[in-house]
């Protein structure tokens, strides 16, 4: 077995938007379904994909 090693990601900043209906979104694994309360994020790549809320909440802070 190699000897893993242990990585931080790297800092990113991306653009989001929390979603009050359901929304059907094209991701890069296909159409997927964002759910009231869900977020939309933009990736690094302008690819979109969804959030779940406590996700996001433990992944993404504002920034000022």
């Amino acid at each position: 077995m190699n000897n893993p090693k242990k990585f931080i990601k790297k800092p990113v900043i991306v653009e989001a938007y929390q979603v009050s209906e359901e929304v059907k979104i094209e991701t890069l694994e296909g159409r997927m379904i964002a759910s009231p309360g869900d977020w939309i994020v933009k990736g690094i790549h302008g690819e979109k994909y969804p959030v779940k809320p406590d996700i996001f909440e433990k992944t993404y802070q504002p920034i000022e």
